[in-house]
């Protein structure tokens, strides 16, 4: 659109609405004069500025062929009419109603809402030099390359916007469905479909990820021969493949502990138990349960003062704390002396546990040997490293604490063993550290062993990892540490790693992983996965002896993992390694069942019933969420009833047999144990409440030597001798005078109750 400006400066103008005036002066018609009403009826049309006033022309000439208006242009326009412009389209007619343009000489007229031809073919030329605006497309072009620096950037800011432009389209278009919810009623209901189908697709892929669907068979882990102190398990296969004895040999197998146990130095352990900044409830736990309890360090009944765990240190480690918890740390550690700092941020599977075993190979000590045995403790690469004691914690061993306490204590020595654990998993010292004694002492593979078993985890891991990384060179081993042992001890998972759980180095290997320059370069991933990615990469890999245990590492009974059952104690597992005999006819059968079935690629296939039995539990079910047996159960009944195969685990409702009658003829520690100080449960895993901790403390720690049943029995007995003349011995005595806790102390129901022999306790 092309208007006419006044000869007037832009500020001088005057901001009178002149569309108001035109409509005031309009309004009575009857006061015009005739002339006046012809301008009205007959307007002179308004023409475009031209290049001069003489050229009739020049009217509704093309925005390209008009001119520049100048001052001489409008001294030939002085009138009204030739100062205004109108529209060149053939819309703009007179209108016979409405009186000429009241709109003073030499003044800008606004822009017109009927004239939109001109400018939508002119959109540049709408305004006028005069104004000081520019103009042209050119200047325009110039000033977005100026500011948006360069074409190719405009070109990438436009192609952005057009795809923000598509995508809110297409949302746009959603919302605007007929099937998009629009009332509240149908916005609640498909909030809850989708919340119902997230849930489904988590839980499926959970599914299909998890590779542990089928609970495992660990009543034939327990029924296999003790790899302890037999001929019949061949170090060279790491793997645990177990040889066939000879025809006619004894089953079951001597279990564990042997009888030369006592006569063997303790080894020296260093337990470092990963635990976070803000897990202070759970280390309280720890320091007044398994670190420190008697029947912990000293063994099930008896015990042995001490002696076993008299070299075994418990520490927890962390990552550097939150600025929040700082003051909080330092005071704990002040106050116990038993955490480690490693100089790392907090983290599970980042190079926490690498930067473990290097703290370790620099700063670990333990206790010495403090009293003789019979067998002299041997010699390795490590045992002339020695330190002052560090600050003792509450819960060292006795032994420790009175020889710092004294005028020379015994300078530290290098750990045989470094432990790792998790504060989730419960451990009883005694019967950690009597195995890994048995493990120190016992013969080592020639230094020319081979592994000849194909389904050993060595087997699997060490082609992948040399195929991964055919460039890495290791380390050569030292010579002086020829003679060390190098034990890789723990639960092996599907012949591959040991659990993360628990699981110990001798020393030499977590000196070697400290030491390692490529070891360094993979510290990332699963830890407990790469600790065993690591053995298989040490020089004498076809040396290190994998020794699992199965059956005495479990999850807890509420866990309801694959690897859950019942607190298991040693009586419990005879009766299930004879039960196990009877399903096969030869105990060959059953050594080749175990040498298969814990591997994944196994062909053993077995019916669901056998399957069954092979991993029945009487207190938990897989995929089963725990529940009582029967309602009503005491706090002690409840924790009897999670112990696997007892009475107390097998009650229902509508059993003829009782809750206190379960009770007071449950087995005491001595018949639980067979008499021994070891040979029970060892690790205790997957405890993610205190709630659980503390069931397991009451089921592993506390409990009489004899139950009510038992003294009851006792006493008959003596009744009888005495009756018949002979004289009670003072062991029996003794025996009948061993302190019960009043809480523990039930009525024995009578005689003749309606639960006949036939109910009695079946391990008579």
């Amino acid at each position: 659109m092309t208007f006419a400006l006044g000869l007037l400066p832009p500020a001088r103008q005057s901001r009178v609405n002149h569309f108001e005036e035109y409509e005031a002066s309009s309004g009575t018609e009857s006061s015009e004069t005739p002339s006046r009403r012809s301008s009205v009826y007959y307007p002179r049309p308004r023409t475009p500025f031209v290049t001069s006033s003489s050229d009739p022309n020049s009217f509704l000439q093309t925005p390209s062929r008009r001119a520049t208006p100048t001052a001489d242009n409008y001294r030939h326009h002085p009138s009204s009419a030739s100062s205004r412009s109108v529209c060149s389209t053939a819309t703009n007619t007179p209108l016979p109603s409405r009186s000429g343009s009241p709109l003073p000489h030499f003044l800008a007229s606004g822009s017109s809402s009927a004239c939109t031809s001109d400018s939508e073919d002119e959109p540049y030329e709408s305004t006028s030099p005069l104004l000081n605006t520019p103009r042209g497309p050119w200047w325009r072009d110039d000033r977005r390359r100026w500011w948006t620096f360069g074409a190719p950037t405009r070109r990438r800011r436009r192609r952005s916007f057009s795809w923000w432009r598509r995508v809110k389209r297409c949302v746009r278009s959603i919302v605007q469905h007929p099937f998009f919810p629009s009332q509240p009623i149908t916005i609640l209901l498909t909030l809850l479909l989708l919340t119902i189908l997230g849930i489904f697709i988590t839980l499926l892929l959970i599914h299909i990820l998890n590779p542990d669907k089928e609970p495992l068979p660990w009543r034939v882990y327990c029924s296999a021969p003790s790899t302890y102190n037999s001929e019949r398990i061949s170090l060279l296969n790491p793997g645990n493949r177990i040889i066939p004895p000879d025809h006619g040999a004894e089953y079951p197998s001597p279990s564990f502990p042997p009888d030369n146990l006592d006569s063997l130095p303790p080894a020296g352990i260093f337990l470092g138990v990963f635990s976070l900044d803000s897990s202070f409830e759970r280390r309280m736990l720890v320091r007044s349960t398994w670190a420190s309890h008697p029947r912990s360090r000293e063994g099930a009944i008896d015990g042995d003062g001490g002696n076993g765990t008299s070299r075994t240190i418990v520490r927890f480690i962390l990552g550097q704390p939150k600025k929040s918890l700082e003051r909080r740390i330092r005071l704990e550690m002040e106050t116990y002396n038993d955490i480690v700092i490693l100089p790392i941020a907090e983290n599970m599977n980042s190079g926490k546990t690498h930067a473990f075993f290097t703290w370790a190979s620099n700063y670990a000590y333990v206790p010495p040997v403090y009293f003789e045995t019979s067998t002299p403790p041997p010699e390795f690469s490590y045992s002339n490293s020695s330190s002052v004691p560090p600050p003792v914690a509450k819960h060292d061993p006795s032994h420790a604490r009175q020889d710092v306490l004294s005028r020379r204590p015994k300078r530290w020595v290098r750990p045989d063993f470094i432990v790792k654990t998790d504060d989730d998993s419960f451990v009883m010292l005694a019967e950690l550290e009597a195995r890994l004694r048995v493990e120190l002492h016992a013969k080592s593979p020639p230094a020319n062993a081979t592994d000849t078993n194909p389904h050993s985890p060595r087997a699997e891991t060490s082609t992948t990892a040399v195929s991964a990384s055919p460039s890495q060179v290791v380390s050569a081993p030292d010579p002086a540490s020829v003679n060390d042992p190098l034990i890789y001890w723990g639960y092996l998972v599907k012949r591959r790693f040991m659990a993360g759980e628990l699981y110990a180095l001798s020393w030499s290997l977590v000196d070697w992983i400290a030491r390692d320059p490529v070891i360094r370069t993979m510290t990332r991933g699963a830890e407990d996965k790469q600790t065993a990615k690591w053995m298989d990469m040490h020089p004498r890999a076809d040396q290190v002896r994998w020794k699992d245990e199965r059956c005495w590492i479990y999850d807890h009974p509420r866990a309801g993992t694959v690897y859950s059952h019942g607190f298991l104690f040693p009586s419990e597992a005879t009766r299930v390694r004879n039960s196990m005999k009877n399903l096969f006819d030869r105990e060959d059968n059953l050594i080749d069942y175990f040498n298969n079935v814990t591997d994944s690629s196994s062909q053993w296939f077995v019916d669901e019933p056998t399957r069954t039995q092979w991993a029945h539990s009487s207190v938990s079910t897989f995929g089963v969420r725990y529940t009582p047996p029967v309602p009503d159960l005491t706090t002690l009944q409840s924790v009897e009833a999670l112990v696997e195969g007892s009475d107390m685990s097998s009650l229902r409702e509508g059993s003829p047999m009782t809750p206190e009658f379960a009770w007071t003829h449950r087995e005491g520690r001595r018949r639980r144990y067979e008499n021994k100080r070891v040979g029970g449960t060892v690790v205790v895993h997957f405890i993610k409440k205190h709630v659980w901790w503390l069931e397991t403390a009451l089921a592993l720690l506390e409990g009489p030597e004899k139950s009510e049943s038992e003294l009851q029995s006792r006493v008959d007995e003596l009744e009888n001798a005495i009756d018949s003349g002979d004289a009670p011995s003072a062991a029996s005595s003794t025996e009948l005078s061993q302190p019960q806790t009043s809480s523990r102390m039930l009525h024995k129901p009578s005689r003749s109750s309606s639960l006949g022999t036939s109910t009695t306790h079946r391990r008579r």
